[in-house]
């Protein structure tokens, strides 16, 4: 693997001291930008750079220059020579985001900051994630408003957390959208090339790297290392294709569930083949019509829990908003349901699948189920996965997003949609057995639809899209877990936002916990979301994790 050692000097005692008033003003503040220059023990000390059992938060700061993009004069997507349309904005936030509604492909890219906190919300330190600022240079950036990014999974050992983003600059423009190197779409309104890439950290704060041509033309959005054994694998989920229909071969090859091998070679020196899927799902196993190949499997979250690899999908035009497996032993569900089969391994090879139906049928044979009574409904309007976490074998924690609808109603100051949503927030499911069922819906404490207030953001209306710029939560994201020694467990959650914004994924959102009893049948009596993060100005959060090192038992 390739290590890089991008830690200030240990600390002495004294500055350490200096530093922790630093961070207090900071969790105030709500400021990356102002966190980032916090320090903390080295990896070159031979010490931990992050604590077992804290927190780990991936997050964005945005600072593109505004003079960057030039409105009537930018051309959007950029290198585009046909339907092209020029910036409304300049890059100055939180504008620039209006330029979405001239370009729906539109993001800018920006590094991507990962801070160790305790689970009570303080800072310990910042990391910063180096980006690839010249030819030879190991790094990644995410899409800053692309919200469904940068989710952190401690591997099967719980030595180290993974994460993915793109191998691009800072500031570039529609990479989220771009084709990767090996699949060009030449339909893709976006002409630029740009490999997505799996970051891979160790409780040294030591990174490494690992680029795929899978997701063209869309996002990878999450990664999980099985290093239970045996030869090393990333699981990944993600979305892929920007184009027409029908897709390139590649686009269909290289969306949803992915099996990528760590590589140790530096970034430049890389040559990955084509995509290798190792799950796929197509909605004529529940009896439904085919429709666009490869958009079935739009995935989001991503987990592993006794030995089976489960997915989300909770956005997209096609398929079913819902929980899946990966089923290796092919009998867990004939017809598109099931449950996993006792005994199952884990998957350490790519579906060997016959290129000559894929653009009938998509990555065959399918190997992936719809888990025993989660929803299998196609296009949804109530149900929109994302996260998900075991307490145990029998209590499956599933956070949902939210609709994204944001109506806002001047009459009740809300945006009324959102409000009114009941299985937005975590939702706690419950096996009986032979099914999953819906126990619970918990959303409490996270004021569905209540515009709050981001110290320095613009007040009033956007005058682009006629809603106020204030955001509100519309549900929840990325989510881990804890049990706790009375076997109650702790969960915390990233939230999701609906505004006004030209692009609702670039609102400063918040980072959530709650502590369910996993034997309830109902919530507690005042069982309710407490903020434990804030973002702030310009600021994202993304994604939640335990810190490398913290061994993966009960998390």
């Amino acid at each position: 693997m390739t290590l890089l050692r991008t830690q200030p000097a240990t600390l002495r005692r004294s500055r350490w001291r200096i530093t922790l008033v630093a961070t207090l003003t900071v969790l105030t503040t709500g400021s990356l930008i102002a966190a980032a220059n916090v320090g903390a023990a080295a990896s070159g000390s031979g010490r931990p750079f992050f604590s077992p059992g804290n927190l780990l938060v991936s997050g964005s700061t945005y600072a593109t220059r505004p003079g960057s993009i030039v409105p009537g004069v930018t051309v959007l997507p950029p290198g585009c020579t046909s339907g092209c349309a020029t910036a409304n904005n300049n890059a100055a936030y939180p504008g620039v985001w209006n330029n979405d509604l001239v370009d729906a492909s539109f993001g800018v890219t920006s590094p991507i900051v990962l801070e160790q906190l305790t689970p009570s919300g303080h800072l310990v330190n910042t990391l910063r994630v180096p980006t690839a600022a010249g030819p030879g240079k190991d790094g990644v950036v995410t899409s800053f408003s692309s919200k469904s990014e940068m989710a952190l999974n401690l591997s099967a050992s719980g030595r180290y957390v993974t994460f993915m983003g793109y191998l691009s600059r800072p500031s570039a423009l529609d990479v989220s959208n771009s084709n990767t190197p090996g699949d060009l779409d030449a339909t893709n309104p976006v002409p630029g090339q740009n490999y997505r890439v799996v970051g891979q950290l160790d409780s040294r704060g030591m990174f490494s790297f690992t680029k795929t041509n899978a997701y063209s033309g869309n996002n990878g959005r999450a990664a999980y290392l099985n290093d239970s054994g045996g030869t090393n694998v990333y699981y990944t989920a993600g979305n892929a294709g920007n184009g027409a229909n029908p897709q390139p071969d590649g686009i269909i090859v290289g969306a949803g569930a992915q099996l990528i091998t760590p590589q140790a070679a530096p970034l430049f020196q890389q040559q990955p083949g084509q995509p290798t899927p190792v799950g796929s799902f197509n909605i004529t196993q529940l009896g439904d019509k085919p429709d666009k190949v490869g958009k079935d499997t739009n995935f989001r979250g991503l987990t592993v829990f006794n030995n089976v690899v489960y997915f989300t999908k909770g956005s997209g035009g096609n398929g079913v908003n819902t929980v899946y497996f990966i089923d290796t032993t092919g009998t867990a569900c004939p017809n598109g349901t099931g449950l996993p089969a006792p005994g199952a391994a884990l998957p350490t090879s790519p579906i060997a699948y016959d290129p000559s139906v894929l653009q009938t049928e998509g990555v065959t044979p399918y190997n992936m189920c719809i888990l025993q009574g989660f929803p299998t409904a196609l296009k949804s309007t109530t149900a929109f996965p994302f996260g998900i976490w075991f307490a145990n074998a029998n209590t499956l924690y599933v956070a949902d997003e939210g609709n994204g609808d944001n109506a806002f109603s001047a009459q009740t100051g809300t945006y009324s949609v959102a409000a009114g949503q009941t299985t937005a927030g975590l939702q706690k499911w419950i096996f009986n057995g032979t099914s999953w069922n819906l126990a619970y819906t918990v959303s409490a404490g996270l004021a569905l639809g209540v515009p709050f207030t981001v110290p320095g953001y613009p007040t009033g209306d956007n005058p682009a899209t006629g809603l106020p710029w204030s955001p509100a939560t519309d549900g929840l994201r990325n989510l881990t877990g804890q049990v706790n020694p009375d076997g109650s467990v702790t969960i915390w959650a990233i939230t999701s936002t609906v505004s006004g914004n030209g692009d609702q994924g670039a609102d400063p959102n918040k980072l959530v916990s709650i502590t369910d009893q996993p034997s309830a049948a109902s919530p507690a009596s005042g069982e309710s979301f407490q903020t434990v993060r804030s973002a702030g100005y310009g600021q994202v959060l993304r994604g939640v994790s335990f810190t490398p090192g913290t061994g993966a038992s009960s998390h």
